[in-house]
């Protein structure tokens, strides 16, 4: 009897070792699958629509994920946003928003001035005045002169809520810019005011602390 006792537990140590050292990838059987693999929806993955759901009535029989960024929150880097709303109080309110940028260096005036002709030039002119394609068609009319004193004295902030809700026969260029690139472009409109080439000033911008107004970014 203890022979076959003795014989067995041989057998089953036997069986033991030779199992765990089957493969040295192989975890075996996992116990709690749930805590070894985590069912987290990865950012760049692709959705296993049987699986997840971005549709919070789903939330009972899917995985609901909601892939909007936290209510609150920023963009490591990024400036703060603009509150202010497209209202005529916005408006009068945006004169006392200040640009949140420092000065832009040479290379960074010059991107901004690649913006405004993409966006801006084929109404307002390569130089501000007015005299874009659009603006001389005849085709669209009161094409703003950003050279002109009123526009000089006009306030960063109002220029800024301009762009980004649009004004008169302007259209909005929230989708098309950036808030960063909206003031950067301001920047550049200062340089045409001042007459001749834009002066490309020397100081870098550092995004992540000129910001220091809760209104702009």
């Amino acid at each position: 009897m203890k022979k076959i006792v003795a014989f067995s537990a041989l057998i089953f140590t036997a069986f033991a070792v030779l199992e765990s050292c089957s493969s040295n990838r192989d975890p075996g059987k996992i116990y709690m699958p749930d805590m070894a693999y985590s069912r987290a929806y990865e950012a760049y993955a692709d959705v296993d629509t049987t699986i997840f759901s971005k549709d919070p009535k789903d939330a009972g029989r899917k995985i609901f994920y909601n892939s909007q960024p936290v209510e609150g929150t920023l963009r490591q880097g990024d400036l703060y946003p603009y509150t202010l709303p497209h209202t005529e109080e916005g408006y009068l309110a945006s004169a006392g928003v200040k640009n949140p940028l420092g000065n832009l260096s040479p290379e960074e005036m010059e991107e901004a001035g690649r913006m405004f002709n993409i966006h801006c030039a084929i109404c307002h002119g390569e130089k501000g005045t007015g005299n874009g394609p659009l603006g001389t068609s005849g085709k669209i009319g009161a094409i703003a002169n950003l050279t002109l004193p009123l526009y000089v004295d006009m306030a960063d902030g109002t220029m800024f809520h301009s762009i980004t809700y649009g004004k008169n026969d302007m259209g909005s260029y929230a989708s098309q810019l950036s808030r960063e690139q909206r003031w950067r472009v301001i920047k550049y409109v200062r340089s045409l005011q001042g007459g001749g080439e834009p002066a490309a000033e020397t100081a870098p911008a550092d995004s992540t602390t000129a910001a220091t107004d809760s209104t702009g970014k």
